[in-house]
């Protein structure tokens, strides 16, 4: 639970990969975020193609109270990550299949001034780098470029999440209901009430 930003799509061509890689370095560095490297030219025959090998390309970082943002890529270009490769690499069918191309990114607990600036950085690296690139997110921000609805969208599910917290400690489970009985009871109590 807690806003983030999905996405998708490819590197635009296989020769940008070490600028692409040294460049988000760079800016990770400067702002003292940790950062990892991963193999950084991709081998000949697999680039747009939809088969892969099993290593990973590109680069990660990761800001404070954030999960890591993977700027990495499969053998055949498209955007991955290690985690994802482990876990549906061997997928044939949807939609399994198709989770090892999306990444989502939490960035409730960094903050809205990390969560607009990694969005600006797609911005930019999209124009750059990417091909057939998609960003869902949750902030609305990519979708707008209005900080004032950054600003609200985040305020909303802090508060949703306060409420939700603040159910599980003064709520009680009643005898007899599960825990998917539960959580629906208290959501809908949250949903009712606005607050707990």
């Amino acid at each position: 639970m807690g806003l983030s930003f999905q996405y998708s799509g490819s590197i635009a061509s296989p020769e940008l990969l070490p600028e692409l890689m040294d460049e988000v370095r760079d800016i990770a560095k400067v702002h003292q975020w940790d950062v990892q490297e991963f193999e950084r030219e991709f081998p000949e025959g697999d680039f747009g193609k939809d088969e892969f090998n099993q290593d990973v390309y590109g680069v990660v970082f990761s800001p404070p109270e954030c999960e890591p943002v993977w700027i990495c890529f499969l053998s055949n270009g498209r955007i991955s990550s290690p985690m994802h490769l482990q876990f549906w690499g061997d997928a044939k069918e949807p939609p399994q299949s198709e989770y090892l191309y999306m990444i989502s990114v939490k960035t409730q607990f960094a903050g809205i001034e990390i969560h607009q600036f990694i969005i600006d950085l797609f911005r930019y690296l999209n124009k750059k780098y990417f091909s057939s690139f998609e960003l869902k997110d949750e902030g609305e921000y990519w979708e707008t470029n209005n900080i004032e609805v950054l600003k609200a969208n985040f305020n909303k599910y802090t508060s949703l999440m306060k409420s939700f917290t603040s159910a599980l400690e003064i709520v009680p489970k009643e005898s007899g209901e599960n825990l998917e009985e539960y959580f629906l009871r208290l959501m809908k109590m949250i949903q009712d009430r606005g607050k707990i």
